[in-house]
């Protein structure tokens, strides 16, 4: 059964240099897997393009084995600092991670001589219990700072598989964030009614992958 239809879009509202910008709550505007088909598209043709479209996203049909971008690519150097998933039914936090602050990575750097993941940010693992397939709604917190140039439009297509089946696609609008500002917002997600069948499959095989892909689109 498909999940309710998405609200209007909001755009995020960025505050003044080196603070906080207020809590605004998005909405995908493109919330269903059941969306017209598009071209479709796989990993190996999107990694031979130059640059890689929202189009080009909204057509792959599994998840990627690889990154579509390299870290170097981020120009605005727009950094991901805190992450947050909660049930909006009972508010109950579900998951919280944040970045460290500059003084504990350098005495982590201290303690830790190894060598460096270059891609050690751009990716979060967790792991939830059976329960979180029965929930309705969730609120998932997004703290990002921007560096010292502007972005127009900054957009994010987020798309859930489970093996090759797309289960949601989600595509929320940032909005235009200021140079040097630390902005916060909650998207709002609407979760898929999975099918009995497949609810049960998932909590028997204890093999199952639950694979959210993240991809930021740049808009100037």
């Amino acid at each position: 059964a498909a999940a309710a239809a998405p609200g209007p879009d909001k755009k995020l509202p960025s505050g003044p240099p080196g603070s906080a910008g207020p809590l605004s709550r998005l909405r995908g505007r493109r919330g269903s897997a059941d969306a017209p088909p598009r071209q479709p598209w796989t990993e190996s043709e999107l990694l031979a393009l130059e640059t890689v479209r929202p189009e080009h996203v909204l057509g792959l049909c599994r998840v990627t084995e690889n990154y579509l971008c390299k870290p170097e690519d981020n120009i605005y150097n727009i950094d991901f600092t805190r992450f947050k998933i909660r049930d909006l039914e009972t508010g109950t936090v579900l998951f919280e991670i944040a970045k460290p602050s500059a003084s504990e990575h350098a005495e982590e750097d201290e303690d830790d001589s190894s060598e460096l993941d270059v891609s050690a940010g751009r990716f979060v693992r967790y792991q939830f219990t059976p329960a979180f397939l029965r929930l309705r709604t969730v609120g998932a917190t997004v703290e990002f700072t921007v560096g010292e140039k502007p972005v127009s439009n900054f957009r994010m297509i987020e798309r859930h598989y489970f093996r090759d089946r797309l289960l949601k696609n989600f595509d929320f609008d940032f909005g235009f964030c200021i140079p040097s500002s630390r902005n916060t917002c909650e998207h709002i997600y609407e979760f898929p009614q999975l099918s009995e069948d497949l609810s049960k499959y998932l909590l028997c095989h204890t093999e199952w992958c639950f694979v959210c892909v993240c991809i930021f689109s740049l808009y100037l």
